[in-house]
């Protein structure tokens, strides 16, 4: 590291050398959005991935959901080159409706860069600050540990070298380096959740709490993936791939290991309440019928066994 080097620049390589040296990909591809995030991520890359033996190239998504967003596709795209990353990918999209704007942009953007990616991983910008958005989005929707457990920064291709990394951090890195980035209207726009968490809820628990907020979120999230994934491998190795279940030995697990057995076992998403109906078949039996599942599947408990039917078992 090269004296004078600003101190968010070399935060952020020691990022992006970190995760790399750690899972060694074949080759990579940055996404980037032009937002200062993904350019100080890009920057990094095209510095660090060389030095690794890494080929590092880049990817931009066009959404097409705000005028003029062609050419800063473009724009990104010779931003990308300039950092002499290769190749560097656009791929325009037509996003859909489904689940609310948020979540058919979020999908449109993952099938492009995986068709983009082809073998390679690709580095995601997401930041500590994003983590702690996704820990306090998921606390409010009561979906379960999972939801509040964050994103991985290794998740199968999927990496993300800045989760520890605040978001003023690429701001300062992009302003040393003098990298032109552009802030997104959509991360200012009050109709979207993740919006209102980063402009009122954090800043105010953060004045509240006197600060650490977003570090404490972060850090909770990365405990709670612990214990998740502790669970989780516990409960595969109680999992028989046949489509009858003991109930002998099941019912004295921990209902947090019963559960995930559940699910393991009949292999199709489940609802809150079928998971619920399932779990009393083991741990409060007393004759009830068969339990219908999604895509004509019933479960039934007969003769000490839970017994799984459908038509494609």
């Amino acid at each position: 590291m090269r004296e004078g080097l600003a101190p968010a620049v070399a935060a952020v390589r020691v990022a992006v050398r970190r995760l790399l040296t750690e899972v060694r990909p074949g080759a990579v591809l940055v996404a980037c959005s032009g937002g200062a995030d993904s350019v100080a991520l890009a920057a990094a890359t095209a510095f660090e991935a060389p030095r690794l033996g890494i080929p590092a190239g880049l990817v931009t998504v066009d959404h097409g959901l705000q005028e003029g967003s062609p050419a800063w596709a473009t724009e990104t795209a010779e931003l990308g080159r300039g950092l002499g990353l290769d190749p560097v990918l656009v791929r325009p999209v037509e996003v859909g409706t489904g689940g609310g704007p948020e979540a058919a942009a979020r999908t449109a953007r993952y099938a492009a860069l995986t068709e983009a990616a082809g073998d390679r991983a690709v580095l995601l910008g997401h930041t500590l600050d994003d983590q702690a958005e996704s820990v306090l989005l998921g606390l409010g929707r009561g979906s379960g540990p999972r939801s509040i457990a964050g994103m991985r920064p290794v998740d199968g291709r999927w990496l993300r070298p800045l989760l520890g990394t605040r978001r003023a951090t690429t701001r300062a890195a992009c302003a040393a380096e003098h990298l032109p980035y552009r802030d997104d209207p959509h991360n200012a726009d009050p109709r979207f959740a993740r919006v209102r968490l980063r402009t009122d809820v954090l800043p105010r628990l953060e004045e509240s709490l006197q600060g650490g907020v977003a570090e404490a979120l972060a850090r909770t999230a990365e405990l709670l993936r612990d214990d998740l994934d502790a669970l989780d491998g516990l409960a595969a190795a109680l999992t028989p791939a046949t489509s009858s279940l003991p109930v002998d030995g099941l019912a004295g697990q921990p209902r947090a290991i019963r559960t995930r057995v559940l699910k393991n076992w009949v292999g199709i998403p489940l609802t809150a309440a079928q998971l619920r109906a399932l779990d009393a078949l083991v741990a409060d039996w007393h004759g009830q019928g068969p339990v219908a599942l999604p895509s004509g599947r019933t479960v039934k408990r007969a003769s000490g066994m839970l017994l799984l039917a459908g038509p494609d078992r």
